[in-house]
């Protein structure tokens, strides 16, 4: 029977999002030691105490074993490798899933300037300027990407919410994230849009008459 004299802060040393952790602090007497970390501070290369602090250790204790020694910094890296791999591995989706939002703009864009080479052609002849039909495009390029923003948006806080009700860890991203996530993929459908934008500025006006 234990006796519990005292009560301490949450500690979590395993886990890079602290996460509920049973953790007792036990003193020597009270039961063998089932694990441990020895921390050595030093400023040699740490690589070489390997080998005299086993022997130190072996002295003390035949018995004792020893798994592994590392640095710190191995350790965090050992942590850190499976959060930067999901990285590696979400980075190259997202980067994917943005080139296929660019294809799909400009296609849309170039079908609509082709579409619309008539139009464009009658409205230079009565006098618009070319930078007009290239805003136009432009904003047409915006307004979509704004649309597609705001249902990704809703139906990503509906699935959030429903996926929440099943699974407690799943959190709503903050403002930050989602506010540069918004601003870079408008941004990029303006820049797809640029090339349709020039192409209906370009618009030669006779041959856009004779096209009909």
């Amino acid at each position: 029977m234990q006796r519990i004299i005292g009560v301490t802060a949450d500690i979590d040393d395993v886990h890079l999002v602290p996460q509920p952790t049973v953790t007792i602090y036990n003193t020597f007497e009270q039961g063998p030691l089932y694990r441990g970390r020895l921390f050595i501070h030093t400023s040699a290369n740490p690589y070489s105490l390997v080998t005299p602090v086993t022997r130190i250790i072996r002295e003390m204790s035949a018995d004792q074993p020893i798994e592994r020694a590392a640095t710190l910094e191995d350790a965090r890296a050992e942590v850190l490798t499976p959060q930067r791999l999901n990285s590696v591995v979400f980075g190259v989706f997202a980067a994917v899933a943005l080139s296929i939002a660019v294809v799909g703009v400009a296609g849309v864009l170039a079908f609509s300037v082709s579409a619309r080479t008539r139009e464009f052609g009658i409205r230079l002849a009565l006098g618009s300027q070319p930078q007009r039909l290239f805003k136009d495009v432009i904003t047409e390029g915006a307004a979509m990407a704004a649309a597609g923003i705001i249902a990704g948006a809703v139906f990503g806080f509906v699935l959030a919410r429903v996926a929440g009700s099943y699974f407690p860890d799943v959190t709503m991203p903050g403002v930050l994230p989602v506010s540069v996530s918004a601003f870079v993929l408008l941004a990029v459908a303006v820049a797809a849009s640029m090339l349709p934008a020039a192409r209906a500025a370009r618009v030669d006006v006779i041959q856009a008459l004779r096209a009909e």
